[in-house]
């Protein structure tokens, strides 16, 4: 995962997760471990594929749909809002 800091703004990009680790909560631990330690007054934002299982794992940590295109779906969670949520022991999100 990349955090990308511009002037207005946070971009998320490059955050993938092996098969075999999805669906464990592991990768809502280290997406709210990130946006909890780069959190400031600029927004977080990201986009998917259209269609992409991913959309719910942002949707579930504060991601909202700003707007798409016929390709993706960007999605956008204010940064001074983040709360940290239920978190799993920092060893356990580094697997």
């Amino acid at each position: 995962m990349a955090v990308r800091p511009e002037p207005d703004e946070q971009w998320i990009e490059h955050f993938y997760l092996a098969p075999e680790y999805q669906g464990e909560g592991l990768g809502s631990a280290v997406l709210r471990h990130v946006m909890m330690t780069k959190r400031d007054h600029r927004p977080f934002r990201l986009n998917v594929l259209q269609g992409s299982p991913a959309r719910r794992l942002y949707e579930r940590n504060g991601f909202v749909h700003e707007h798409e295109d016929p390709i993706d779906v960007f999605l956008v969670a204010e940064g001074d809002q983040v709360d940290g949520g239920t978190r799993l022991p920092l060893e356990r999100a580094c697997l």
